[in-house]
């Protein structure tokens, strides 16, 4: 899918994780000249704006096992109507996060124009953990940590059944990729789960070309084109060292820029999430810059 438009959308989500500062992270990556940089490359490029996110210190934390889950689900649901419309325009959604929790309404967004065209689409969910708890399984009750459960139509429900397709991905079409911080019980949960896993190790072992091959293979086949939902927390805290969880030993500068040429190629990209930029934890908003860097690789920007 060749996009006519990039359509960025803010959302300043805090309310997932246990740390406080992704709420700023779009203004860090508008900051960094996202579409400043954007319309240099060719794009047409409209900023939606931020989405409208309380903050913990005004909001109720509510069921321990699924912190603020009804403010995230209000979010998550903005979120869905806004790319949802940006999609249905022609336009691609580049969401900038905020906490990963938000993925129940980016993805959702892209599952359901696929499905009211009777087709489907591929995921890549490129970060260091696979974001599949339920609040069975969670050791924190921290949200940011259970979307893609809820994307593949299991728990929270306040998330799983934002918009109409339900579920909204399926387990063969979808792919996570530089994974290696995950909980014992979720180990469990991806094994038994269907998808397909990349974790550091297949990255260090094959080479993310051969990685990325695999994946787009998968994400493509049937599908009407892929989602990407990109955790900078995937990447080295060597690179990225202002994100909501750092795991050391992530993806380094090349491999994550390969990630994002390779996707370009296939010009099959749907929407693109950036998201656990936290500016606190940052130096010199590095991060941030990076984020812009890598966007720039997934929607076209070539060395020659």
């Amino acid at each position: 899918m060749k996009a006519s438009a990039v359509h960025i959308i803010g959302v300043p989500l805090d309310l997932g994780g246990g740390r406080r500062g992704v709420d700023m992270g779009p203004s860090a990556v508008r900051i960094a000249g996202l579409a400043e940089r954007l319309t240099a490359l060719g794009c047409k490029v409209i900023d939606k704006g931020d989405i409208d996110s309380p903050i913990p210190e005004i909001k109720a934390e509510g069921d321990a096992r699924k912190k603020y889950i009804r403010e995230i689900a209000k979010v998550c649901t903005k979120l869905h109507q806004l790319s949802l419309q940006s999609l249905e325009e022609g336009a691609l959604p580049l969401v900038i996060g905020g906490d990963h929790s938000l993925g129940a309404g980016s993805v959702g967004a892209t599952a359901d124009y696929a499905a009211a065209r009777s087709g489907q689409i591929g995921l890549l969910w490129i970060d260091a953990h696979a974001d599949m708890n339920t609040p069975a399984t969670t050791p924190s009750g921290n949200v940011h940590g259970m979307p893609l459960s809820a994307l593949l139509g299991q728990e929270p429900t306040e998330l799983a059944r934002i918009g109409s397709a339900f579920p909204k991905v399926r387990p063969e079409k979808t792919v996570l990729i530089g994974i290696r911080n995950l909980d014992e019980d979720e180990k469990t949960k991806v094994r038994d789960a269907g998808v397909h896993t990349f974790t550091m190790k297949d990255v260090d072992r094959m080479g993310i070309a051969t990685v990325m091959e695999r994946a787009i293979a998968i994400a493509t086949d049937g599908t009407m084109g892929i989602h990407v939902s990109f955790d900078l927390d995937v990447c080295d805290p060597a690179i990225a060292p202002g994100v909501g969880t750092p795991v050391k030993g992530g993806l380094n500068y090349r491999e994550a820029h390969m990630v994002m040429e390779m996707l370009a190629d296939t010009d099959r990209l749907l929407a693109l999430d950036l998201v656990e930029i936290n500016p606190i934890l940052d130096s010199q908003n590095q991060t941030a810059i990076l984020g812009v860097e890598l966007a720039l690789s997934a929607l076209g920007m070539r060395i020659l």
